[in-house]
Parts: structure tokens; C-alpha cells; sequence
């Protein structure tokens, strides 16, 4: 048995098969982990979905900002930017059923035994792994409820842009979820900076990649994130692994074998 970590798909089906492929993926034998954005912007989004939901037994993955994106647009509160390839599955007979599952995955995946954990953007400075988890079930109990809408519908927005325990409502949920599945660049204190996506030169005065901030609480531990196309994998940090090599934008799509980190990659052939 093996497990198999993979950066953001976002729709590319014909790159994720031949992935798999590459390390011989057995689904009798092995695990998948998937950092986000599984779908959006890529030609084939539908039948992505449709993929994974076929192995789900055989998957832990972690919402990404596009996912997030789907839901808010499937209920309503959000129309589709030009660039979205959403309506495929908006329109599926399917589409009920993949989007309830959808919703009921969570916003990091610990696993102790395997020594990683997993994100879709990163942790910020001022959490460890556990308080990350413990703010994550804030989120992932509303995406899970009744009062789902409630939260997507003022989801989007980029303030609070700096924790506080004392935060409440919606604007906590907002933050948590910024800091899980949109953030690049950030302060020590934690101050969230949304607009730069282009490479750790190209820093913000003031601001830092995440992963680079020394006093962070969670700097001992394994973290896999995506979301970040534009680092190419590179993070020169010895326990943080940048999966997203922009598969979606005519680059590669990247996964690791966690048991010894050996990466395997492959050119979109639909790019």
C-alpha cells in the first residue's frame, strides 16, 4: 500500500489518468490524497468529479477555493466568471448528489501515522496543526448543515484579513476559510495580503510567503498545499511540499508518494 499526494487538477481528467498511471495506482492497494481544487477552469470538470466520486473510499482530500466556488454558484449566491467550465456540472443528472458530497469534505487532512498534514493554501503563523483542525471544524460543520447558504452567500471578501480570537458569525468563518484555501502571502502577525499570485520574489513589502515565516507554530510539521502554481513546486523548505505545478495552465500535474517522497509528473495533454 501506498499513498499518493496530488496537486490542484481543476477539470484536467486526462492528465490525472495518466498520473496515475505513472506510479501504477492500485485501487485495491492504495490511497489518493488531493490538496483542493479539484475541478474549474480545466475542460473535463464534470467528469472529474464524476472520477473521484467513483473512488472516493480510496480518497482523502481537502477543499480547495474553486470547490468552494462551486457550491456558491450552484446555490445561487455567486455567477460564473467567464473562465469558469462549471456548467457541465451544474446541469449534470448527477449533480445533487456530487455536490452534497462535495460539501462534506474538510479544509485539512491530518494523518499522524504518516507524519503529514494537508492543505489547500497553507497554515497561518499563529496556528498549530491541532488549533488548524479545530478552527477548520468551525467551517466544515456550516458547510455540513442546514446553514450552509447562510455562509456562502457572504463567503467571498477579503476582511477580516488578520486573526482574532475574539472574532465572531461570519466573519470568523471567512477568515478561517481565507487562511485555508486562498492564502499566499502573509505578515508574522498573520495579516493576510489576497491579491499578489505571482512568485515568493515578488513579495509585498511587509509580506512573506506563509511558509517562510520562522516564528509560525506549525514549522516542525509535514505540510502538502497546492494552490500555488506559480512556485513550481519550489519552497525550499525541507517539510513543506508545494504540489501545484499549474497542470490547468499548460504545465505538469505533480503527485508524491508520502512513504518516501519520490514525485512523479506529468505534461496536460489537453493543454
Amino acid at each position: 500500500m501506498a499513498t499518493y499526494a496530488i496537486g490542484d487538477i481543476q477539470g484536467c481528467l486526462q492528465a490525472l489518468k495518466q498520473l496515475l498511471n505513472s506510479f501504477s495506482f492500485d485501487i485495491n492497494r492504495d490511497r489518493l490524497w488531493i490538496a483542493g481544487d479539484l475541478i474549474n477552469r480545466g475542460p473535463e470538470s464534470l467528469q472529474t468529479l464524476q472520477f473521484l466520486y467513483d473512488i472516493r473510499e480510496n480518497l482523502d482530500i481537502v477543499l480547495g477555493n474553486h470547490d468552494l466556488h462551486l457550491l456558491a454558484v450552484a446555490a445561487g449566491f455567486k455567477k460564473p466568471t467567464p473562465s469558469d467550465t462549471l456548467d457541465e456540472i451544474l446541469k449534470a443528472p448527477d449533480r445533487d448528489e456530487l455536490l452534497n458530497w462535495l460539501r462534506q469534505q474538510p479544509l485539512i487532512h491530518h494523518d499522524s501515522k504518516l507524519g503529514y498534514t494537508m492543505v489547500h493554501a497553507g497554515i497561518p503563523p499563529q496556528w498549530s496543526v491541532d488549533e488548524s483542525l479545530s478552527y477548520a471544524k468551525e467551517v466544515e460543520q456550516v458547510l455540513t448543515g442546514n446553514n450552509i447558504n447562510s455562509f456562502l452567500k457572504v463567503m467571498y471578501g477579503n476582511e477580516p484579513n488578520r486573526w482574532n480570537e475574539s472574532l465572531t458569525g461570519m466573519d470568523r468563518l471567512r477568515l478561517i476559510t481565507n487562511y485555508f484555501t486562498r492564502m499566499r502571502f502573509c505578515t508574522p502577525s498573520g495579516e493576510l495580503e489576497l491579491k499578489t499570485k505571482s512568485h515568493i520574489n515578488d513579495a509585498p513589502a511587509g509580506y512573506y510567503p506563509w511558509f517562510t515565516i520562522n516564528n509560525r507554530k506549525a514549522k516542525s510539521e509535514n505540510i502538502i498545499f497546492g494552490h500555488w502554481a506559480a512556485l513550481q513546486g519550489e519552497t525550499h523548505q525541507d517539510n513543506i511540499f508545494a504540489l501545484d505545478t499549474g497542470c490547468v495552465w499548460g504545465g505538469e500535474l505533480t503527485a508524491m508518494r508520502l512513504e518516501d517522497r519520490t514525485m512523479f509528473c506529468v505534461k496536460n495533454p489537453q493543454s
